[in-house]
């Protein structure tokens, strides 16, 4: 492809910017109940302690064309981050900041493609951005993704030319060299105007360091040479780009402090050192509650600030500052949460802004016995654990009885209205059982303003109860109750996501059988249309065999999931049960098992009309030739359930609050 004529725009495009990322009551033995105000607060792991960098002015850059994005972030968990767990144990005082690597930005790009200006990113073909010489036009952005541009603008690109170049390639360093001085002299400071820029400045100091270190190195000196005195301006200006326009308590906020850090450190500026470790212990307990949640509500970025902080630690132990005890505490406490949040499958839950993933496995951690399927480390010391922060991780148990991957595994979501990198998940819950996944999240979409994300943030994209009649908004949701036994959990939750409506959910787990029963109540002073939505994954085929049953299954496969709508107070309707997969206006059916692929996903539809809805669930996972059965009955003010899966038998009940208990 040809090169593109460099370019230079007028429009000014607003910004909508910084996209930011994610306390534990654990539960194990007799039943108690939780009620506002009164809910123990307690740590699962033991954790506690205490840590931890733009300047202003008018951009004399062109802004982006009006078709460039308007909104960009980080690098996405466990798509563009590297999956190593810093050091278990403190690093030697070099007084130096190691470079950082460049995220697996680089990885499709090999320094011939580099030589000839071609950027690649994602799942898009490569495009040539410059003339072959660096002269790059740094308004391109040919797909008109966000990602694309800002990952551009990071230079991160130019990681294997930059790593040629310290092993000696003076031809490939120049050319980087080249690209880089372009950049600087195309986006003079302050780069603010451009979101793209703007966000990949931490990324893009990091590269200058490391280009620094490469010039050192590949020409054999110990000072910068004077004709690149342009790329120690060029990091002083992105130091105090940093210092003015800092993102706070965020992953974004955080890189940011550790990348001020590097350019204190290695142009030996004390000062920049200290606003930086000033700013990460301001951040910490923000960032990481005591109880190990992060304040980015998703799972993804939970494990990615695990692992940024542990950088921060290293970077700061490296060059003589003291980070302090927090750091590890909050750290401490933060893999134990993650621990918890890794599904019987080994993956961690799809829980807000998240990609399909594993988690990275830390020596002297939990995370090391979920990462290994339960073959080495220890398992956390409870089952279930309920987190102030909104979250609820639970399984039947860590293998000891049988094998780590047939564990049944849920998630149950509450809090705060969404922020960050949440979704509108409130009440969702997500399950795995006979090692495969049973209700699934709808995962992250990217960053890309666009009815898709419209959608994966939406309620509509979960397992909730929808009121799709009503104007509905993020709300906050109270977890009103909690009951944990070692065969059962019940939890209730309430809130109004519209005005003049209210919606209740009360959810009961059972262990052997391994189930979810759920009631959702919604009330509303007007007619409403009510759906409980129950989103499974992409491989399961259902069948709905009548206005109370349905079954998805995998063809062929040993399991199969029965979706039950029992009967309780209004009589389902004729249609109360349908499926839609793969439907795009309006969206519905979908499943991202990253930002890059969609993929049509079942959806069961429960649904009522009225000024009143009461749907009553049953999500029974069993074998393939299982025969699933239930009858109900009576007895005064209280509603039973009698359940059979193959041989097991069991009864709830229904209290007329809505509570759900196991009796047998």
């Amino acid at each position: 492809m040809a090169a593109q004529p460099r370019r230079r725009f007028g429009t000014t495009v607003a910004l909508t910017v910084v996209c930011v990322l994610v306390c534990g009551v654990a539960f194990a033995g007799a039943v108690f109940v939780l009620m506002p105000g009164a809910r123990t607060r307690s740590t699962p792991a033991a954790a506690s302690g205490s840590p931890t960098p733009g300047t202003a002015g008018p951009s004399t850059k062109p802004a982006p064309p009006p078709s460039a994005p308007s909104a960009t972030d980080e690098p996405l968990p466990g798509v563009d981050t590297p999956a190593t767990p810093p050091p278990s144990t403190p690093v030697a005082n070099t007084g130096t900041y190691e470079c950082p690597g460049f995220s697996g930005i680089d990885s499709k790009i090999p320094v011939p493609m580099l030589m000839n200006d071609t950027f690649s990113w994602g799942d898009d073909p490569p495009y040539k951005v410059g003339n072959g010489k660096g002269d790059i036009n740094w308004r391109s952005n040919p797909y008109q993704k966000p990602s694309w541009y800002m990952w551009l603008h990071s230079l991160r690109w130019l990681g294997q030319g930059i790593a040629a170049g310290q092993r000696g390639d003076r031809k490939t360093l120049n050319h980087v060299l080249a690209i880089i001085h372009d950049w600087v002299q195309d986006n003079p400071y302050s780069w603010k105007g451009d979101v793209g820029a703007w966000e990949a400045t931490m990324h893009r100091t990091n590269v200058l360091l490391c280009t620094r270190q490469a010039v050192l190195t590949g020409l054999h000196v110990r000072t910068l040479p004077t004709q690149y005195a342009w790329l120690d301006k060029a990091l002083v200006d992105h130091a105090q780009f940093m210092i003015v326009n800092w993102s706070g308590s965020s992953n974004h906020g955080t890189d940011e402090s550790i990348a001020l850090f590097g350019v204190g450190c290695t142009l030996k500026r004390p000062e920049l050192k200290k606003l930086a470790v000033d700013r990460l212990t301001q951040a910490i307990t923000t960032a990481i509650d005591p109880q190990g949640s992060t304040n980015e509500q998703s799972v993804g970025y939970a494990m990615f600030n695990y692992l940024l902080w542990g950088r921060a630690t290293t970077a700061l132990q490296r060059c003589g500052s003291n980070p302090g005890q927090v750091i590890s505490q909050r750290r401490a406490a933060l893999s134990e949460w993650l621990a918890l949040a890794t599904k019987s499958t080994g993956e961690l839950q799809q829980v807000g802004d998240a990609v399909r993933q594993k988690p990275t496995g830390a020596v002297g951690t939990s995370l090391d016995y979920v990462a290994s399927l339960g073959k080495q480390g220890k398992a956390p010391a409870k089952r279930v654990a309920v987190f102030d922060a909104g979250y609820v991780f639970g399984r039947t148990g860590w293998g000891e009885t049988r094998p780590f991957a047939n564990e049944s595994t849920y998630s149950i979501r509450y809090g705060v209205a969404r922020r960050l990198h949440g979704h509108d998940d409130h009440m969702s819950i997500t399950y795995s059982s006979h090692g495969r996944d049973v209700l699934i999240d709808p995962g992250h979409s990217g960053y890309q303003l666009d009815k898709w994300q419209a959608w994966s943030k939406s309620q509509a994209a979960h397992n909730v109860m929808t009121i799709p009649s009503a104007q509905t908004a993020s709300v906050d949701t109270r977890l009103v109750r909690a009951s944990i036994t070692p065969t059962w959990e019940s939890y209730s939750l309430e809130d109004s996501p519209a005005p003049e409506v209210t919606r209740k959910r009360d959810v009961l787990v059972l262990k052997d059988p391994d189930l979810i029963i759920t009631l959702d109540r919604g009330q509303s002073t007007s007619s409403q249309r009510y759906e409980t939505l129950w989103h499974l994954a992409p491989d399961q085929k259902v069948t709905v065999q009548s206005p109370t049953a349905a079954v998805a299954a995998k063809p062929g496969d040993t399991s199969k999931t029965h979706l039950l709508q029992i009967p309780y107070q209004q009589q389902p309707p004729a249609d109360g049960i349908t499926v839609v997969q793969g439907r795009q206006d309006p969206v519905q059916g979908w499943y991202y098992p990253d930002i890059f692929h969609r993929q049509p996903a079942p959806v069961v539809k429960f649904t009522r009309n009225g000024s009143t809805a009461t749907i009553l669930s049953a999500i029974v996972p069993a074998g393939a030739t299982e025969a699933v059965s239930y009858t109900t009955r009576t007895v005064g003010t209280m509603f039973f359930v009698d359940l059979t899966v193959g041989a097991r038998k069991t009864t709830i009940r229904v209290l007329p609050d809505g509570r759900l208990t196991r009796i047998s």
